[in-house]
């Protein structure tokens, strides 16, 4: 029921309290299974609203790409690309040139009149517009593009192309019409700055290049928005489609590269000793040393053609592709077990490979937690880990925390921080393989969507690997910590639209996860994982859009959640339950509970009598959208010793000082 109807036509609420977990030490007798609790009948707060849903997702649902139970609709589309990638790392100058080829499949209903593709490094072009210092390089150089095999220039009428910022606009001769394909040739360059993108990706101490957000890349057009032509300024992520790749990479001989993709060719640019232990760490459960020190440079490499190698890479149905290249770096692999990808009943291994230099000592255990997260993430998201490697490369003075792509990440030294600090962020990039790599969300809008998410995986990998119980609560309170200083921004405003970068980042990092481990407190843990799981599963390799996640939760659960959404996702309220007072009569307790703030979430009370048995109680969260801040519970014992509120620390309060009672 609609919470706002339910509070006007509410004249006297009576709500029955059921009992929501065993006793401990002796159950309670059957007639007390059922309390009564007694709610005042004046409207004291204001409620949640509607939460705003855009016309263009309305519109999919009327065109049946979406639907109202959160799945694809039955006439779900999207668009595909196909790329075939040849570049080339330069070390000694610090560029990247390079060709590619893209066939774009327009599977959507619409004609394309224009087409549109993103030029991430001209973010560090003289004068682009971003929202963080860059260093300046020029941006990329676009040598030659064409259409159709036609060479096209800046210059109208007919075919021609235009830039503007980190976006490019391609009008081709004829458009594009739904159900066909159109190639798209562009020749490029750019200087590849030392700490890229934001950090994301660049060049260190002359031995290690990590390359991403590199090439000529389609803009996402989508059944939701059409063209996603949101510029890179240098903050909120991206939003990419999917594609196959084959990728081409030349390196002088001596530099090691790895990159997003099945390798396809160790025998033609490995030395034959080196050849001999990569096959080993393919099927090894113990970490084989790849590359030592005594490998560094040539003689971990064959000599090449003119002393240049070849690299070659196969990716099918990813986001995007990086590369890596390194002649000082040790190079640690081994296997991880998966699951059963195809349903044959064999347990499928993706390989772990890590990358790091001797001034990276704790990068030595790297693989060891790669190999933990990768394999507990597939379990734990229900999904198997889909690609054939996993790559961390060690990469201070590039980045101090860590930047993920399809198969590859790139991650800080984290010398000072320690050894688990190194495990957590390792296993925060891993879990990006699942969201947004496999479920697409728009990172550029909504980081909440797959960071949140991601930080929520996170921990769950923490307490398995770490036993870090407190993983949850500690990203609670720093969710918390900002929100009491009112500067706070809600999720849902689009990410590059944050008045503040630590208002950002708290809304796209604890918050969510706080959120959705307290969404778990209300479904309970095996609804939530069911659902959690469920959802993954339905919009892999898609693009779900937060109506999509809201819809789904409610459809499965079967419950109207806009309390939730418009009170977590779309303010910045926050929630405090107290105790208000304990009275004791003859033969019972009645325990009185306010709700101070503004969220109304269920009150779960754990109430310990003297002899240690607890008794749990959950009221409701339909007391509070009924319009009440107050409702008191009787409990049929007088030898109470405590009362806590939300003892499981579910939910992210913000004065726990009034959530626990002790009887003096």
């Amino acid at each position: 029921m609609n919470p706002v109807r339910f509070a006007i036509y509410a004249t006297q609420v009576s709500l029955l309290l059921f009992l929501t977990s065993c006793v401990v030490h002796q159950p309670e007798p059957v007639q007390a299974e059922r309390e009564r609790i007694t709610v005042p009948v004046e409207i004291e707060r204001d409620l949640p609203y509607t939460i705003d849903i855009p016309a263009g997702y309305q519109d999919a649902i009327r065109k049946g790409t979406r639907t109202l139970s959160g799945t694809p609709g039955p006439d779900y589309w999207q668009q595909y690309a196909t790329y075939d990638i040849h570049a080339r790392l330069h070390p000694d100058t610090k560029t990247v040139s390079g060709s590619v080829r893209i066939s774009y499949e327009n599977n959507s209903p619409d004609t394309l009149r224009s087409l549109f593709l993103e030029l991430t490094q001209n973010v560090h072009a003289q004068g682009a517009p971003r929202l963080v210092e860059a260093e300046v390089t020029g941006g990329v150089n676009l040598k030659r593009v064409a259409v159709q095999g036609q060479t096209i220039s800046t210059a109208p009428p007919g075919a021609r192309y235009s830039v503007n910022g980190t976006i490019m606009r391609v009008i081709p001769a004829r458009p594009v019409a739904p159900g066909s394909a159109v190639d798209l040739e562009v020749e490029w360059s750019f200087k590849v700055p030392s700490a890229g993108a934001s950090g994301r990706m660049g060049h260190d101490s002359g031995n290690l290049f990590y390359v991403g957000y590199w090439y000529p890349q389609m803009a996402v057009y989508d059944d939701v928005k059409g063209w996603f032509t949101d510029p890179f300024l240098g903050r909120a992520e991206f939003y990419h489609g999917f594609a196959d790749y084959n990728l081409t990479i030349e390196a002088p001989a001596g530099w090691a590269v790895m990159a997003t993709g099945e390798f396809l060719n160790p025998e033609e640019v490995l030395a034959s000793h080196v050849l001999e232990r990569y096959k080993k760490a393919i099927t090894s459960d113990d970490v084989v040393s790849v590359l030592g020190r005594e490998d560094f440079g040539r003689a971990g490499t064959r000599p090449g053609d003119d002393g240049i190698l070849t690299w070659k890479f196969r990716a099918e149905q990813v986001r995007d592709v990086a590369f890596s290249a390194t002649k000082a770096s040790y190079w640690d692999a081994a296997r991880t077990p998966v699951g059963d990808l195809n349903g044959n009943g064999q347990t499928d291994y993706a390989i772990i490979n890590a990358f790091y230099r001797e001034t990276a000592p704790l990068w030595k255990e790297s693989v060891r937690y790669s190999q933990h997260s990768i394999t507990f993430l597939s379990e734990y998201t229900g999904f198997p880990y889909p690609w054939p490697h996993m790559t961390a490369v060690e990469g201070a003075g590039i980045i101090g925390g860590g930047m993920e792509f399809p198969m590859m990440t790139v991650i800080g030294d984290y010398n000072t921080r320690g050894a688990s600090a190194l495990y957590g962020v390792t296993a925060h990039e891993l879990a990006h393989m699942w969201y947004p790599m496999i479920v697409s969300t728009n990172e550029r809008r909504y980081t909440w969507f797959d960071e949140g998410t991601t930080v929520f995986n996170t921990n769950e990998a923490r307490i398995d690997f770490l036993q870090d119980h407190y993983a949850h609560q500690n990203t609670m309170n720093s969710y918390l910590f900002f929100a009491m200083t009112s500067m706070e921004g809600d999720m849902m405003r689009w990410s590059d639209f944050h008045y503040s970068g630590d208002a950002f980042r708290t809304a796209s990092y604890p918050k969510p996860s706080a959120v959705l481990h307290a969404l778990r407190g209300v479904l309970g843990t095996d609804e939530f994982n069911r659902i959690y799981q469920k959802f993954t599963r339905t919009w892999a390799y898609k693009h779900p859009y937060p109506w999509d996640l809201f819809r789904f939760v409610e459809y499965e659960t079967g419950k109207e959640m806009n309390w939730f959404w418009r009170s977590w996702y779309y303010e910045t309220w926050t929630l405090d339950q107290g105790i208000a007072n304990v009275i004791r009569d003859q033969d019972q307790t009645r325990i009185f509970i306010r709700d101070y703030g503004k969220i109304p979430m269920p009150v779960d009370l754990t109430i310990t009598l003297d002899d240690g048995t607890e008794i749990e109680r959950r009221i409701p969260v339909d007391v509070w959208l009924s319009g009440r801040r107050d409702v008191f519970i009787p409990i049929p014992h007088t030898n109470i010793r405590s009362i806590e509120i939300d003892a499981a620390f579910n939910f992210p309060d913000i004065n726990r000082s009034n959530n626990v009672w002790y009887r003096n």
